[in-house]
């Protein structure tokens, strides 16, 4: 059974959240791509849509959206998602997964695309003063 850490980003606030998924919340994920939308009930967020953005895998490769599939790939790059350049021009083979979720995917970072009628913080239940010692 597949379980993850799903990131959330809010682009209004800047402010991201994580939820732990695992079992019939977790499946909604499977199979999905890079780009493609999901409904925020899978991580607490009712009437809210998320787009996923990205993720990593158990051994924390990269998924790259320029890459088909769900498997690891070698491939040849100048740059982006998974690898950063030291000077210009310099090119790496660097192994990526591909941009579909798996059993292998540890995280998936998402966004939030559409707003539904309550709060993030009244869904999520954070904002309670938690931080305060």
């Amino acid at each position: 059974m597949a379980d993850f850490q799903v990131v959330v980003a809010d682009p209004e606030s800047g402010e991201t959240f994580q939820r732990d998924i695992e079992g019939q919340d977790a499946n909604r994920f499977m199979g999905k791509s890079i780009g493609d939308e999901v409904d925020g009930n899978a991580v607490g967020l009712s009437g809210y849509t998320l787009a996923i953005t990205g993720g990593s895998d158990n051994t924390g490769r990269a998924m790259r959206p320029d890459v088909s599939g769900p498997n690891v790939k070698a491939v040849l790059l100048t740059g982006g998602t998974g690898y950063k350049p030291e000077r210009d021009g310099e090119r790496r083979r660097i192994t990526v997964r591909g941009r579909e979720i798996s059993d292998e995917t540890r995280q998936i970072n998402a966004k939030i695309t559409a707003r539904g009628d309550e709060s993030i913080e009244d869904l999520l239940g954070e904002g309670d003063g938690e931080d305060e010692e």
